[in-house]
């Protein structure tokens, strides 16, 4: 974490990851569904950009920091979800008026026009911020991690093999299924 961190701070043109192909990709997903892109941004990108004003990377455990990790080098959003906490079916869809739910370390996040995941109980995860209802922590004993790309499904495969490579070697991950889902 630190590492990555690092060299995106060394960068001739640091700031220069912000611009990237998928960033761009998840401002313009949002800026349709009504959300500003400079306000509500993707996760990758507020990581990003922590990594670009010196601040490096946060380190909660390691299944989030890996996920996180795989956000920075895939410059995509990543939603982390505690797979005991999670009820029913889940679903990718826009935020409803007057749906909300607390944030991760966070106040009500204001839910409409985000691109988010629903359970049978409701929201509980967004492109931006995931919910304390379905936060992993050292408890966890099973997790979704869900990548979303605005821009397809080009270069998933890479990522969700990186991701379950460090959850194997790091977190002793030992059934890690996957899915492309378009």
């Amino acid at each position: 974490m630190k590492a990555r961190a690092l060299e995106i701070e060394r960068l001739p043109f640091p700031r220069s990851v912000l611009e990237s192909p998928q960033i761009e990709m998840t401002r313009r997903a949002y800026k349709a569904l009504g959300k500003d892109p400079a306000r509500y941004r993707g996760s990758a990108e507020a990581l990003l950009r922590r990594a670009v004003a010196g601040k490096g990377l946060p380190q909660i455990n390691v299944v989030v920091d890996i996920i996180n990790l795989v956000s920075v080098e895939s410059r995509l959003p990543v939603g982390l979800y505690d797979a005991a906490h999670l009820r029913g079916d889940v679903v990718f869809r826009a935020g409803g008026a007057g749906e909300t739910y607390k944030g991760i370390g966070k106040y009500d996040l204001n839910l409409e026009g985000l691109p988010l995941f629903a359970d049978d109980q409701g929201p509980h995860g967004s492109a931006t911020s995931d919910s304390e209802r379905t936060m992993v922590t050292a408890k966890t004993e099973g997790i979704l991690a869900v990548i979303v790309s605005f821009g397809g499904a080009e270069g998933l495969d890479r990522w969700t093999q990186r991701m379950s490579t460090l959850l194997s070697q790091h977190a002793s991950a030992q059934k890690v299924e996957i899915r492309i889902v378009q």
